[in-house]
Formats: C-alpha cells, structure tokens, sequence
C-alpha cells in the first residue's frame, strides 16, 4: 500500500483499527462439501460484520490461503470486506502460510504507525484439516507464533477440520485448538463476527472476554 493511499484511507478513518489474518486451509482434501461450506462461512463472515457499525470502521480482515501459500486478500475494512471464492487443490504448506501471515501483520502495523493510527492486538485465525507438508518449516513458524503470544503481538487462534492432526496445532499455538463439529463453519464465523465486534468496542489493550465456542467447536 502507497503512503500516499494509506493517508487517505486513515485521514478518512482514524478510528484504531482491528487486524484479523484468516489463514485458510485449501488444500485438495477440502474440495467439495468443506470449501463449499468455508466459502458459505465467509459468507456469513461479511453479513455478520456488516450489522455493527463500529466493527465496519475497526476491524481489518486479510485472507492467506495454503495450497499453495498466498495472500488470496490483503487487508480491507470489514466494511469493504467481500469475500473471494475459494477452491480446494495442492498440498498443505501450512508453515509456509503461517509465516507469511506473521509477516503481513508486521507489514500492516508498520503502516498503522507511520498513520499515527493506534492498533489492537491482531489476531490469526488458522483453519486446517490436514497436517504440514512443507517439511519442518512449521516448527520455526510455530516459534515464531509463540514468541509473538508471549509478548503479546499477536493472538492466535487454530481450529482443526475433520482429520487435521491436532497435535501439531497444539505444538503451535499456545492456546488449545478446537475441533469444528461437523462442517459447522457457519456458526465459526457467527461467533468470529462477534469476537471480533467484542473486541472493537473496547479500548486497545483492554482484556476483553471472548463468546464461549460450545455452539461449533469441541476441544
């Protein structure tokens, strides 16, 4: 993004902003009734966020998918937020993704201090259900997010979809991974929505208390 675009997008909006990094798994194994329920998800993602009129100004949703890794939609406001159609191919380079998602955040907090724009703190939101086959790059992706936890830069969140191996999202994420009921993503992104909406009501740095999973999810 120019410096040129970002003074303009901020000096039109200088609320602080929300940055979620969805970080989705398109490998082939999804193809079929789970990247048609993702993409339905997103759906429910956009129209979720689209009732709360502060989330719309705050909060900024980016898109990295795996296979293979990229970024499928870089950041843009909720309000602007219309979601790409995924499709399910390829092989399951997860640390690949999981590092580019690091370095985009990175990317966008540097933008949002040369704005003067005050930031919470960004989350991922990873969404898998396979393992890594990008060899061992995931275990010094894996460090790098625990680090980044531990100093409190980012939140990262792993949900585990039909045969995901979940011992290697707990060997990632310093929060416990769920595991999605079902296809259930619609519910995911009803309750993501509205994590995310929680979030953006409060004050940058605030703890604020997050809606319990139970309706989608099983640790």
């Amino acid at each position: 993004m120019s410096i040129e675009f970002s003074k303009v997008e901020f000096g039109d909006n200088p609320e602080p902003r929300c940055p979620c990094v969805l970080l989705l798994d398109t490998s082939g194994s999804m193809a079929g009734s789970p990247i048609d329920e993702l993409n339905a998800g997103l759906q429910v993602l956009s129209q979720s966020l689209a009732q709360d009129e502060l989330a719309q100004l705050r909060v900024e949703l980016a898109i990295i998918t795996f296979g293979p890794a990229n970024l499928m939609q870089d950041f843009v406001g909720a309000g602007q937020f219309s979601p790409p159609h995924l499709s399910a191919s390829n092989d399951t380079p997860m640390g690949t993704a999981i590092n580019l998602a690091l370095d985009k955040i990175d990317e966008r907090k540097q933008v949002y201090k040369q704005n003067g724009v005050a930031y919470y703190r960004p989350w991922i939101f990873l969404i898998t259900d396979g393992e890594p086959t990008d060899g061992d790059i995931w275990k010094s992706a894996a460090q790098r997010v625990r680090d980044a936890e531990t100093k409190k830069k980012v939140a990262f969140f792993s949900v585990g979809v039909q045969s995901a191996n979940m011992a290697v999202l707990s060997q990632i994420s310093i929060r416990e991974p769920l595991m999605l009921q079902g296809l259930n993503f619609r519910d995911l992104f009803v309750w993501l929505s509205a994590s995310l909406s929680n979030v953006s009501h409060s004050k940058p740095g605030d703890e604020v208390p997050l809606p319990s999973p139970t309706s989608w999810a099983t640790v």
